[in-house]
């Protein structure tokens, strides 16, 4: 059965047998058909109270769990909860005050959350068991991204810091990619699906929502598989770690960020020594002739420069088997995260940094893996079907 209101005072109940309509504020169906319809499924003449016996009183708000939906939805695409409160009443002409969209929306985030969790669980599980299987027959690549990204929250570390680093995971194939050609001749593509995933905390729970995100994906599945990162250590562990067969790839624009800041400062600022040698360095490491880069800078007196905070030899060492690049391209993998670092301002910036917006971890967590799933294109089977399906049991209509 399902409820469907309509006018001020009236409600329907929808079932396999027909409409029963009631007045909502005699609780006594409206016309002898429905009377009769009713006693003859349950036995009674009336309902009282109506909310107790449509299984409401039990749920969070007394809202129906097709409106917390909506209400959660609203939500994450509105830039604030008062946003949002506007945009439902506009939408929905229902008024719905802007703590408890917020209340609603970290219940249904976190239930999201919870399911994520148990997704990773099983995964890292299985994992950790041999029981996956990689059969790797299938023609393409997965790639898989990885960054992380600053949010400021309520709490303060030991350092009496209030930002913590958020986690993003990125996965698409190159199935999931449409190229043409713009009209300057240059080569365009878009990712027509992928699925996101992100995580306030650790790489060591991170590494498991990944894993069981790539899985979704086709990890295992396809002939190749690529995880691109900017080469932050927690992400060079986790490849080893979850990822020892795809091929690691250094996102080849944060390499040319730390080659541009390390060159800057050996230069002393000077453009006209700085740029010439980033343009030569840069080339050179795009046709993979890093050992000639290397050699260079062991000349260097200095491996990090005063009042530089890059060791560009040692961030060249750490990553030597992930900027073969000439390689990479000839095999027409992509080098650059531009994907990924699109999606931490789409997930995150958009709607969790915006001016003043401090937050608790578990809110930011909750509205994160509702954002993930919006922009993942799969709030329907990651959020309301699993949702409904819970308030199914423990409510008699949905």
């Amino acid at each position: 059965m399902t409820l469907k209101t309509h006018a001020r005072n009236n409600l329907t109940v929808l079932t396999t047998q027909g409409n029963i309509e009631y007045r909502r504020y005699s609780l006594i169906p409206k016309c002898k058909e429905s009377r009769e319809r009713l006693l003859a499924i349950n036995g009674q003449k009336s309902i009282f109270p109506l909310d107790s016996y449509l299984g409401l009183a039990g749920i969070p708000f007394k809202i129906t769990p097709k409106a917390m939906l909506e209400i959660a939805f609203w939500a994450q695409n509105q830039g604030s909860y008062q946003r949002a409160e506007e945009a439902i009443e506009k939408v929905m002409g229902i008024k719905v005050n802007d703590d408890t969209v917020r209340q609603v929306t970290n219940m249904v985030g976190m239930k999201v959350f919870e399911d994520d969790c148990l997704k990773a669980t099983v995964a890292y599980t299985a994992l950790g068991c041999a029981a996956l299987d990689f059969t790797n027959d299938r023609d393409g690549t997965v790639y898989i991204l990885a960054d992380g990204a600053a949010l400021n929250t309520r709490i303060k570390d030991k350092e009496g810091s209030t930002w913590r680093e958020n986690k993003l995971g990125m996965v698409f194939t190159s199935n999931d990619l449409h190229f043409w050609t713009d009209k300057d001749g240059e080569r365009q593509h878009r990712i027509k699906k992928k699925e996101y995933i992100s995580l306030v905390g650790e790489a060591a729970e991170f590494k498991k929502h990944l894993l069981a995100c790539a899985l979704r994906g086709g990890y295992g599945k396809f002939k190749q598989s690529v995880l691109l990162g900017d080469g932050a250590t927690w992400i060079r562990g986790m490849a080893e770690e979850i990822f020892p067969d795809s091929q690691q790839i250094l996102d080849f624009y944060h390499l040319s960020e730390n080659v541009n800041e390390y060159a800057k400062h050996h230069f002393r600022m000077d453009a006209s020594k700085y740029k010439p040698w980033v343009k030569k360095t840069m080339s050179a490491l795009k046709k993979s002739k890093y050992k000639k880069v290397l050699a260079n800078l062991e000349t260097h007196p200095e491996r990090k420069p005063t009042g530089c905070q890059v060791n560009l030899h040692g961030y060249i060492t750490n990553n030597i088997k992930n900027i073969d690049y000439d390689t990479f391209i000839k095999k027409g993998y992509f080098i650059g995260s531009g994907a990924i670092e699109s999606g931490n301002k789409t997930i995150l910036q958009d709607r969790l940094k915006r001016a003043g917006m401090r937050w608790n971890t578990s809110t930011a967590q909750a509205m994160l893996s509702l954002r993930t799933k919006a922009e993942s294109e799969t709030w329907f089977s990651d959020v309301e079907k699993p949702f409904l399906l819970e308030c199914l049991n423990r409510s008699r209509f949905i």
